[in-house]
């Protein structure tokens, strides 16, 4: 059916209405061979609140943005290569009353959505399963092996989730590590670590994952005969802390 639909005027028109929402700012979305799938709202657990997103599933990306005016208008587009998408089950979150989500994972970034009913979960993960699987099998690609942690909420977190000890206040902000998704205190993360598959530059981690990291990296370099890396910290001024979307 997806290859039927490929080259079709219908879902030519489609796609141009999903480009035309998110207007000048959005990236273009029609290529040969795409096709959109589905779309709805589902509520996506970010690091303040959860918000409201429209999200939009194509043979080959997922793309959800900000709500500005309900089926006309979107901002914020976000992209997500599906061949780097892995879905697991979420459990239900009892701080906001929400039930039927689940994970999207990928190596920079992973996040738990949750959809209005049970059988619309269970659509939109059938229908992400399967254009991931029809991916993989044309490319021949592997599944991706290792993704971004999920951020725990700010809301689950009132001390350090490290040192169990520092209590976030006004002044003793959280920040999240971007190995574990912890949420920690300045002192237990002030290191930085780089994560390619995140960033180009290292980021915050905490104390326990950058002890983790460092020997894993040291013990590598010590098979190939190389100096050892040293410890990097990190200021709230360098740090481009933290995304509440």
């Amino acid at each position: 059916m997806v290859d039927r639909l490929a080259n079709s005027e219908a879902n030519s028109k489609r796609i141009g209405v999903v480009e035309g929402c998110f207007g000048a700012a959005g990236q273009p979305l029609a290529i040969p061979g795409r096709v959109l799938i589905g779309e709805g709202i589902l509520t996506k657990l970010c690091r303040k609140k959860p918000k409201l997103r429209q999200f939009f599933l194509f043979n080959d990306i997922l793309v959800y943005g900000n709500i500005v005016i309900q089926k006309k208008k979107y901002n914020k587009q976000h992209i997500i290569p599906l061949e780097s998408v892995t879905i697991d089950t979420a459990p239900d979150n009892g701080e906001y009353d929400l039930r039927n989500g689940w994970l999207i994972k990928t190596p920079t970034k992973s996040f738990t959505v949750f959809a209005a009913t049970a059988t619309e979960k269970s659509e939109w993960m059938n229908h992400i399963g399967k254009c991931v699987g029809d991916l993989l099998q044309k490319s021949g690609k592997a599944p991706v092996g290792e993704h971004a942690a999920v951020w725990v909420p700010d809301s689950e977190a009132s001390i350090c989730m490290r040192c169990q000890k520092a209590k976030f206040t006004a002044v003793n902000r959280r920040h999240h590590c971007r190995k574990c998704g912890f949420v920690v205190c300045g002192p237990c993360s002030e290191k930085r670590h780089l994560l390619p598959s995140q960033s180009s530059r290292p980021v915050r981690v905490c104390d326990f994952c950058f002890g983790m990291l460092t020997a894993e990296a040291n013990g590598a370099r010590l098979q190939r005969h190389e100096p050892f890396s040293h410890s990097g910290q990190v200021s709230d001024e360098e740090d481009d802390e933290d995304s509440s979307d």
